[in-house]
């Protein structure tokens, strides 16, 4: 089940909502955390299993972690505890990425390969195994207080918002709103907008470009014009940030709804003027996670130029593995990781000395191009890709051009997803609901409130309708 689905919309929310609000708070934890169950069990009935034992092998940790003082002891608790998440995310994440990759070399070798069956892999797999060690890192490190209920436990890796797509939320950050929270008037309306905002992001500029996207990334790349090729990268560029930050805005949404607070895990990013910026403001939730768990306890930048350099790259290596078990997503990874590398050379002082938009321009053309591999099916794909964008194609095809692709409707799309790219619309309603402008706040929120309705209504015809919307999440 996916928040961007009548199913959801319609009926499993709806009556999530009732039955919680009308319960007293001490059966909202077990209701929501059933409910979250259900929510996951009715696309992955079959692998729920697994979030059940992640659960509990990360309440035992953590119980075990909470009854020992010796650090020797709770050393060994805390490697215990990341071998089982990550074996967990390895056996079914990993593991016919690993065989294919290792069969390549045994038949270079002339010797019998692994046979394997392919192995699924659970939807959110890997946003809420980070989740889970983000628990039982906090409680060894002493961030946190061990989690004595496993009921609570279980809704924190659970909870529906944010179970599949993210924000990736750490046990400090929602601990205590676990325990205590509250739901009002004000917090349930401001998520109601929150949800409708990312839903017209999902529904009405991702979907509608992804349809463009996919259908030029599935043409031969040895055929296409450069006019093409680049209109094919545009498209993918505002698809996948609408699409993320959707769903992050959706989820955020449900989170107060329910009385969460969860944290922001996009901000304009792609206004940013370096690669290092970019990551600050793309996905924050995740950047941030690598920071705090690997690149930080890795020596960060405390040992010297070159071990920074060193840990920048294997960080980001990671971080392309994470997304998928693909060597496009890898690649994707050591491409960030060289970037963020290069700018605390020499390179990084002059840029920051550059002209502005100069700077801007640059960061656009590195995650621009980036995504063009993080898409592709293929590093082959990626590599014809880029040469069609160079104008290096083997024949274009005049069939495949850009009016083909480019309706009138994409192009009001596009431009539409540039404006929303942009902190435009906050520093307009800031400024008209500024005290100076007494007079336009009841308008403005007339308007607001008028606008949403519109965007809701304007996102459940093509859902009702069947129109394509694609879930990207199932590759990670």
């Amino acid at each position: 089940m996916v928040f961007s689905s009548v199913t959801f919309l319609f009926f499993f929310l709806p009556l999530v909502l009732a039955i919680y609000l009308i319960l007293p708070l001490r059966g909202r934890n077990v209701f929501l955390m059933l409910a979250s169950l259900l929510f996951y069990t009715w696309g992955e009935a079959e692998y729920v299993g697994i979030m059940v034992v992640s659960i509990a092998s990360n309440y035992v940790c953590g119980r075990l972690l909470g009854r020992t003082s010796s650090p020797r002891k709770k050393r060994r608790v805390l490697i215990g505890a990341v071998a089982i998440n990550l074996g967990l995310l390895g056996a079914f994440k990993y593991a016919n990425f690993l065989a294919d990759n290792l069969n390549h070399l045994l038949a270079a070798a002339g010797i019998g390969t692994l046979d394997i069956p392919q192995v699924h892999l659970p939807i959110g797999i890997s946003f809420f195994t980070f989740q889970a060690l983000s628990y039982v890192i906090d409680v060894y490190r002493g961030q946190s207080e061990v989690q004595r209920s496993p009921i609570k436990l279980a809704l924190f890796v659970s909870l529906f918002p944010q179970l599949i797509a993210g924000p990736i939320v750490r046990y400090h950050q929602v601990a205590e709103q676990i325990t205590h929270r509250i739901v009002n008037c004000e917090k349930f309306q401001k998520g109601i907008q929150r949800f409708i905002i990312g839903l017209a992001k999902k529904v009405l500029i991702a979907n509608t470009l992804a349809v463009t996207a996919d259908q030029i990334f599935k043409l031969d790349p040895t055929s296409l014009p450069v006019a093409t090729a680049w209109l094919g990268v545009i498209c993918y560029t505002f698809q996948i940030y609408f699409d993320f930050s959707g769903y992050s805005d959706m989820a955020i949404g449900l989170g107060r709804m329910l009385g969460f607070d969860f944290p922001e895990n996009f901000n304009y990013p792609y206004v940013a003027k370096s690669v290092r910026e970019f990551w600050r403001r793309w996905h924050i939730s995740l950047s941030t996670w690598f920071r705090d768990y690997l690149y930080i306890p890795l020596g960060g930048n405390r040992h010297g130029a070159m071990r920074t350099y060193v840990n920048l790259v294997l960080v980001f290596f990671l971080c392309g593995l994470w997304h998928g078990a693909v060597w496009t997503f890898v690649v994707w990874g050591l491409y960030h990781g060289i970037f963020l590398a290069l700018e605390r050379t020499a390179f990084g002082q002059v840029l920051d000395r550059s002209w502005r938009p100069l700077r801007h321009i640059y960061t656009v053309l590195v995650f621009g191009a980036g995504w063009v591999v993080f898409r592709a099916e293929t590093l082959t794909q990626a590599g014809q890709y880029y040469a069609s964008l160079m104008g290096f194609a083997d024949a274009p095809d005049a069939r495949y051009g850009p009016g083909t692709y480019a309706n009138p409707l994409v192009i009001l799309v596009l431009l539409l997803g540039l404006v929303c790219s942009l902190p435009v619309l906050p520093i307009l309603k800031k400024w008209l609901t500024a005290e100076r402008h007494e007079t336009t706040r009841g308008l403005v929120q007339l308007v607001s409130s008028v606008t949403l309705l519109l965007l809701l209504l304007l996102c459940v015809l093509p859902l009702a309708s069947g129109t394509y919307n694609p879930f990207i999440y199932f590759r990670f």
